[in-house]
């Protein structure tokens, strides 16, 4: 993804790119990190309309996420419990560790910064559905210049299963 580089840029100024599915998501978003011409630290403006998130509950197992959040409140929905959120707030998601999503229960648009750390390969799982994203590519940014990209369920394996492993040994 190309982005034209700053050295500053406003959050005000920033274009913002807008999604939405179903009845349930919906998001504008602004590129901050990129802009500023950041390759491994990321950091993207999000904005929540009321009733609204912007992702599915999920949990990533390469990268940490952090977020501020900027204006309005919401709740942070995490396997550890929901907790109410509001300007100033840091809220932590470290690779590995709580599935979370961000839900603005608020009466105005919730408007956070997510910050996380850039690599070319991740894997997402989406507690709710059980659905596993694994994406990786050469170019440094998983979501944006993945060579390869995949959600599927999650069934568990053994390392052998459905492998040609010849005859058994007796």
């Amino acid at each position: 993804m190309a982005v034209d580089t700053k050295i500053v840029v406003n959050i005000a100024d920033l274009p913002l790119d807008h999604s939405s599915k179903g009845t349930r998501f919906e998001v504008s978003t602004g590129e901050i990190g990129q802009t500023l011409g950041l390759d491994v630290l990321g950091a993207m403006l999000h904005v929540v309309p009321p009733g609204k998130t912007a992702f599915p509950m999920h949990r990533h197992h390469v990268s940490d996420e952090m977020f501020f959040i900027l204006e309005g409140t919401g709740e942070f929905r995490t396997d550890k419990g929901t907790f109410p959120i509001k300007p100033g707030d840091c809220l932590g998601a470290p690779a590995g560790g709580i599935a979370h999503q961000i839900i603005n229960s608020g009466s105005s648009d919730l408007k956070y910064i997510g910050f996380s750390n850039n690599t070319n390969a991740e894997v997402v799982e989406y507690t709710d559905t059980g659905t596993l994203l694994v994406a990786a590519g050469p170019k440094g940014i998983w979501y944006g210049d993945s060579t390869y990209k995949v959600r599927t369920g999650i069934t568990e394996r053994g390392y052998w299963d459905g492998e040609d492993i010849g005859e058994e040994d007796e």
